[in-house]
């Protein structure tokens, strides 16, 4: 069994399941309607919140109550790894005379209630100090340097990683030795760029594991994967230069503590919505393009596995043991799901869970919960439990007039929940399935009694398998292959291009109409540069053509029209000596 908490206008409370979902009894509604933040330690045993008077702690089995800290404007909260530490925030406010405020940060022991450390951190954003998951070494960023505390320390700084302007870093997952990525800004002229080294060796550029430097990066995200042998880095830009996006462009780049690293290459253009790695630490999932976008999983050589082919998606979530994923469209799109079963890529389900704002897999690697809360969301709050093969389990709305604000599962460590097989047949459910009625076109009046006519903006691309067939040689060719392969495909596709032409050539005779001057029959030379040029002045002999047509009828005609027209003897010249030359 589980628990759920729900956190919103209706204060705070705990649901049990699955299977069925009710109240729990043991925790104690707090109906207060200032519950800023909520936090589960690590292997689910304890549960914080603050309610705008007190941070508490409980024991989520028991429902007793652990702790109590007088912390009435604490909004973040967080436990250490092993549960010894919970790491409290309240914003930073200075003294009216401009004096230096009260340390906002504050690391208290869990088993004895005492205050280990306070600190000043003026920023919400990455306000908690990050531990290696045994809890010897915890790292915060201070004054662009990463400070490091051993065993709970916080007196003594026992190591400093100092670079120009450390931006961000992350700690590798997992044992010993721990890791850490680390972003620095381009400035100057100069690229932006991540190291990864191993704690403590941080002395200088030549002790670092790996280095990736890349221009066009106002912010990136850093991914470690489980077994912490790579990081995956989406570097964005808040602007767009060519203003062909919104969101500003992004690229994904892959880094291997062994020093390797690439450019992860996609094949459509566009945002990068999401990156996730699958729990396995071998593959990961990338959705990325303009609407409606692609989504594919690569192998640790960022060579595609399989392509899901186009959707409307914008998230991937992999299930805890890795054996599922989710590709949704959340947000802006319909809450439309797809469910695959990742070792044979095969679709399990596609439910659909409409205006959603979060998504969660459960610790059991069956269940999921999707929810709308506020504020992204006022309006139908609420959430929904399902079964991954599309069943719909629980689905909570709140009253109209009530707000809810969040919900989660209890985590589990991993471990907990042995893997199951995949099922392909929807588990059996007492609610009806939540497929929305699909929406009607409008049609005017004039249309309505006649057929209708479907048509599609864009064709979405079918699932494909890119791994290499069995039989087909999977090694990378050399580049003098690689070049004689292009030079062939080059070649064929003139000599396609050539057969095409030749054929419009004998329909464009045998039909009454004269043939414009500058229609000669097509040779190709088998250089693709040469062809080019042909095929561009023919293009511009037809335009000229055009415009002789638009005179001859009487239209006044613009100068650079004119002077289109007075090109046409050298242009003509210049076709002929390029066809001579074949």
């Amino acid at each position: 069994l589980f628990t759920l908490p729900v956190r919103g206008s209706e204060g705070l409370y705990m649901v049990n399941g699955p299977p069925s979902f009710t109240e729990s009894t043991a925790f104690q509604r707090d109906s207060g309607k200032n519950c800023k933040a909520v936090a589960f330690s690590k292997d689910g045993s304890l549960f914080a919140w603050c309610n705008g008077e007190k941070v508490n702690i409980v024991n989520v089995t028991s429902a007793e109550l652990l702790r109590s800290f007088d912390l009435p404007k604490a909004v973040c909260l967080e436990f250490s790894p092993k549960n010894n530490v919970l790491a409290t925030w309240q914003a930073y406010t200075t003294a009216k005379d401009g004096t230096a405020g009260v340390p906002n940060l504050q690391l208290h022991d869990v088993k004895t209630g005492k205050c280990l450390k306070s600190f000043i951190q003026k920023k919400m954003q990455n306000w908690c100090p990050c531990w290696a998951d045994d809890e010897s070494i915890c790292a915060r960023n201070v004054n662009n340097e990463v400070h490091f505390f051993e065993n709970n320390n916080f007196n003594t700084i026992a190591n400093k990683l100092h670079l120009q302007k450390v931006n961000d870093f992350v700690l590798s997952p997992g044992a010993q030795p721990t890791k850490v990525a680390v972003y620095v800004p381009g400035s100057k002229g100069a690229p932006s760029f991540v190291r990864l080294y191993q704690y403590p060796n941080f002395g200088g550029p030549q002790s670092a594991l790996a280095n990736k430097s890349f221009f066009k990066a106002d912010k990136v995200t850093m991914l470690w994967n489980k077994k912490a042998t790579a990081v995956l880095v989406i570097a964005s830009t808040e602007v767009d230069k060519t203003g062909a996006s919104y969101y500003g462009e992004q690229t994904l780049h892959y880094i291997a503590t062994n020093g390797e690293s690439a450019v992860v290459q996609l094949p459509k253009n566009g945002p990068i919505y999401d990156v996730v790695w699958n729990p396995n630490s071998v593959e990961f999932c990338a959705v990325y393009g303009f609407m409606p976008a692609k989504a594919t999983v690569f192998n640790l050589k960022c060579d595609p596995v399989f392509d899901f082919g186009t959707g409307p998606r914008n998230a991937a979530y992999y299930s805890p043991h890795g054996h599922i994923l989710v590709l949704a469209g959340f947000g802006n799109l319909r809450g439309q799901m797809e469910v695959w079963d990742v070792k044979n890529y095969k679709l399990i389900s596609k439910p659909v869970a409409s205006d959603s704002t979060y998504f969660a897999w459960c610790p059991d690697g069956e269940h999921i919960v999707t929810a709308t809360c506020a504020p992204r969301l006022r309006v139908s709050n609420g959430y929904k439990v399902w079964h991954y093969t599309g069943s719909l389990l629980h689905n909570y709305e709140v009253p109209s007039n009530e707000e809810m604000w969040q919900v989660s599962w209890q985590p589990f460590l991993d471990g907990v929940f042995p893997a199951k097989a995949v099922k392909y047949q929807a588990v059996p459910s007492e609610l009806p399935s939540a497929d929305p009625k699909p929406a009607q076109a409008y049609r005017p009046p004039a249309l309505r009694n006649k057929p209708v006519t479907s048509s599609k903006l864009h064709e979405d691309e079918p699932p494909q398998n890119m791994k290499p067939q069995v039989g087909s040689s999977d090694k990378p060719l050399s580049k003098t292959a690689l070049k004689n392969q292009r030079k062939h495909e080059a070649k064929k596709a003139a000599k396609q291009e050539a057969k095409a032409d030749a054929n419009q050539e004998s329909a464009r005779s045998s039909a009454p109409q004269d043939a414009p001057r500058s229609a000669v029959p097509a040779v190709t030379s088998g250089d693709p540069e040469v062809d080019k040029k042909i095929k561009n002045l023919k293009k511009k002999l037809k335009a000229i053509e055009q415009l002789k047509e638009q005179a001859a009828a009487g239209k006044q005609l613009e100068k650079n029209q004119l002077e289109k027209i007075q090109k046409e003897t050298a242009l003509l010249q210049e076709l002929e000596d390029l066809e001579l030359g074949l």
